[in-house]
């Protein structure tokens, strides 16, 4: 049997003071879907050739943009692309600026996905054994960087079911996947303050694992 490819993949977390505190934007995956079905997950997806393409609004800040191309030969802003199109697709929400230049995007009319707002947090590549296998990178984003409102999914395609913000308090009682809750834990201690000192890096691309920070 031959191994699983390794796919590039970026997740974007949407971060919102509400009346319970932080919380998150979050969906639930299908009961069929061959990639961790059925559990609660940020939005996001593969990489796609076209994301290199894609022209941002604006570009990701120096420090991100380094951390990004730490060990990885793919785009910093590919993976930004990636990131803000699976927000747009799964949720209908987009983070964007005015422009003359749009992607071929629902809901990007007379905008570009803006990169400058976005931090990255955390990056995992799945474990051997599993029907797919990804790289992904978690990028962080304030919901204030939203275009429009950001309770109203009603352009999002039906890929996440149940969407909606969850307080990081509560958020770990949903069924989610052991990376989502790691991911979720350093959300939690950003959103108190903290700055971890480098992006935690979960590799499973050998026969071992190994963490590092980037």
């Amino acid at each position: 049997m031959s191994a699983v490819p390794i796919r590039d993949a970026a997740t974007i977390v949407l971060l919102r003071q509400g009346p319970s505190g932080p919380a998150v934007l979050m969906g639930q995956r299908g009961a069929k879907a061959a990639f961790m079905p059925s559990k609660f997950v940020f939005p996001g997806g593969a990489v796609d050739a076209a994301d290199a393409e894609v022209q941002l609004g604006r570009p990701l800040s120096a420090p991100v943009h380094a951390a990004l191309s730490a060990r990885s030969a793919l785009s910093p802003e590919a993976l930004a692309a990636a990131a803000l199109r699976e927000l747009a697709e799964e949720t209908g929400q987009i983070v964007a600026t005015p422009s003359e230049v749009s992607p071929p995007w629902p809901g990007f009319a007379g905008h570009a996905p803006d990169a400058g707002a976005l931090r990255f947090v955390f990056r995992a590549i799945t474990p051997p054994g599993r029907p797919r296998r990804f790289d992904a990178r978690f990028l962080l984003a304030p919901a204030e960087a939203l275009i429009g409102d950001p309770d109203d999914f009603s352009a999002a395609e039906d890929e996440l079911s149940h969407l909606h913000w969850v307080p990081v308090a509560e958020a770990r009682a949903l069924d989610m996947p052991f990376i989502t809750e790691v991911v979720l834990a350093e959300i939690a201690a950003i959103a108190e303050g903290a700055e971890p000192q480098g992006v935690p890096f979960f590799d499973n691309s050998g026969e071992s694992s190994v963490f590092s920070r980037l």
